[in-house]
């Protein structure tokens, strides 16, 4: 069964809840008995390395440099 994640937007507590996906967008309660929740967006991470088949597992892009913001393409004077 998915689990969803909210956030209570009166005590900032966030909690999880196991629901059918039907169930997806019913609201939640928090465990103080607080009504005003928003569900969070989660993200799901799988990996793994292929075992067979002649094919390479596909390798992680390392990012360029920079990294945006000021100090992060060399702006500081540093």
């Amino acid at each position: 069964m998915p689990r969803y994640e909210f956030r209570c937007r009166e005590c900032s507590s966030t909690f999880e809840v196991d629901r059918p996906m039907v169930a997806a967008s019913d609201p939640a309660a928090c465990l103080a008995g607080h009504a005003d929740t928003v569900k969070l967006l989660s993200t799901v991470s799988l990996g793994g390395r292929s075992t067979g088949g002649g094919r390479a597992a596909p390798q992680a892009m390392a990012p360029a440099g920079g990294g945006g913001g000021c100090c992060g393409g060399g702006c500081c004077g540093g």
